[in-house]
């Protein structure tokens, strides 16, 4: 809005400058006959002069160079007081300033030889003038670029100052997830590990296995992410649909839960980062359900079509009332909504008729990386 404003007010500006400038040189052709006018034309061609030499003052900020050479050329059939204007617009807003070194010789050079009736009384005036706008505009054309570099270098050292905390932060983070987080990882592996060694039965030795591989699996997930944050670097993940997905099925199948995939379409069409987001919807979704609804069945659906990717994620009601030790900060659906909305996509998720719970995601199946 304020630079809607200011815009609104530097075009008025300019156009009461063109409606001055114009009347000044119509009052000075109609009041001050001039002997210095090269061609001999009408009083009413030397008035149209006046106003193409105003006109061409709207161009000024826009294209200065441009807009002064029209005015010089007039300027060479008559003496205009556009060319005053001109002479610091060309100086102020020109971007190359060998254009002002040009400009400003010529300018005065027209001004002295063609301004032999002064406007102002003596026949140094116009081309003084000439000469004191040039200046003016190059002191403030000057200045005004040196206040917006000022301004872009602070900008960029705000920049490299966020940047710099965003650094700290990350190596702090990382330095959290390693002391703490590895260490219980760690530990929860070691404990597998033995209990796998001295269960007498096969089931739990089976499940302390699967437990470690997990734990083993987790670490190393763990341990790239660490090195990301400590960084800063775009770790590479490997695509994970469909070959991976199929296989995070499996993991939770072989918990107890009763879980079902269907696939339609063709999964190589769909881009790198569609495919590691909707990894991951399955995998919350997933998770979710070990924690709210054991024992419940669960359907997943994946649909990839030419222009995107929907992926249904639908349980029944859980046949008992879910354990509470399960920890849960109730912001993974949250976060995997705005994970699916950075992609382009959305996300919903709720309550069935029937008692149990659907996510549905929707994603483009292309998405530049």
């Amino acid at each position: 809005m304020c630079a809607q404003y200011r815009q609104a007010v530097r075009q008025s500006g300019d156009l009461a400058l063109v409606l001055l400038v114009a009347a000044l040189g119509i009052w000075r052709e109609l009041t001050m006959p001039t002997p210095s006018r090269l061609v001999d034309a009408s009083v009413a061609s030397y008035v149209a002069f006046h106003l193409l030499s105003a006109a061409a003052l709207w161009w000024r900020r826009t294209h200065p160079v441009a807009s002064g050479a029209v005015i010089a050329f007039l300027s060479l059939l008559t003496p205009t007081y556009a060319s005053i204007v001109s002479a610091y617009s060309v100086a102020a807003h020109a971007t190359n300033h060998r254009w002002t070194v040009l400009f400003l010789p010529v300018a005065w050079s027209i001004g002295a030889g063609v301004w032999a009736m002064p406007v102002l009384g003596d026949s140094v005036t116009g081309p003084g003038l000439i000469v004191i706008a040039g200046l003016a505009g190059l002191y403030l054309g000057t200045r005004r670029r040196l206040v917006r570099a000022l301004a872009d270098r602070a900008e960029r050292e705000r920049d490299l100052l966020a940047e710099q905390v965003r650094t700290d932060e990350r190596t702090r983070l990382a330095g959290e997830m390693h002391d703490v987080v590895t260490h219980r990882l760690n530990l929860m592996v070691l404990h597998a590990g033995a209990l796998r060694v001295a269960a007498k039965d096969d089931g739990v030795r089976k499940a302390a296995e699967e437990l470690r591989t997990a734990g083993c699996q987790a670490l190393a997930e763990l341990r790239d992410l660490v090195g990301v944050l400590r960084s800063g670097r775009t770790a590479r993940i490997p695509d994970v649909l469909p070959d991976h997905l199929s296989s995070l099925v499996a993991d939770s199948a072989a918990t107890g839960l009763a879980v079902t995939l269907t696939e339609h379409g063709d999964a190589d069409t769909v881009s790198p980062a569609v495919r590691r987001t909707m990894y991951r919807v399955v995998q919350e979704s997933l998770t979710n359900v070990h924690k709210h609804a054991p024992g419940a069945e669960t359907e997943i659906t994946i649909h990839c079509g030419p222009s995107s990717v929907r992926a249904i994620i639908r349980n029944t009601a859980p046949p008992a009332t879910p354990d509470a030790v399960l920890p849960a900060s109730g912001s993974g659906l949250l976060g995997l909504r705005g994970r699916v909305e950075m992609v382009g996509g959305t996300l919903t998720a709720g309550p069935t008729d029937d008692g149990g719970f659907e996510v549905d995601a929707v994603l483009p199946a292309f998405v530049p990386t």
